[in-house]
């Protein structure tokens, strides 16, 4: 196992958290990579019903890239959800 992949499974606990803030997330793309072996980007795409967020984070460490694109995602969805129209059901 590569340990870009690695790092992607031990810090999947970070995700859960976004999926708590809004539960209307359709799938979550991520892509690990390094650049000149000290700059490591993280990217994600989260798909959500008829909305797209898109984060990048470039550290130069893995893990710190994925705990950054983490809370970079977390602020852009409960920004999201602030901006969100509230549907109210006639009764």
């Amino acid at each position: 196992m590569w340990k870009s992949q690695r790092a992607c499974v031990l810090r999947v606990k970070r995700f859960e958290r976004i999926s708590r803030h809004f539960e209307q997330v359709i799938d979550i793309h991520c892509v690990l990579t390094v650049e000149k072996k000290e700059r490591h980007k993280a990217e994600a795409t989260l798909m959500m019903r008829g909305n797209k967020i898109y984060a990048d984070a470039t550290e130069s460490n893995m893990y710190a890239a994925i705990d950054a694109l983490a809370d970079k995602l977390d602020r852009c969805v409960k920004k999201h959800k602030e901006k969100a129209p509230i549907i109210m059901p006639w009764t």
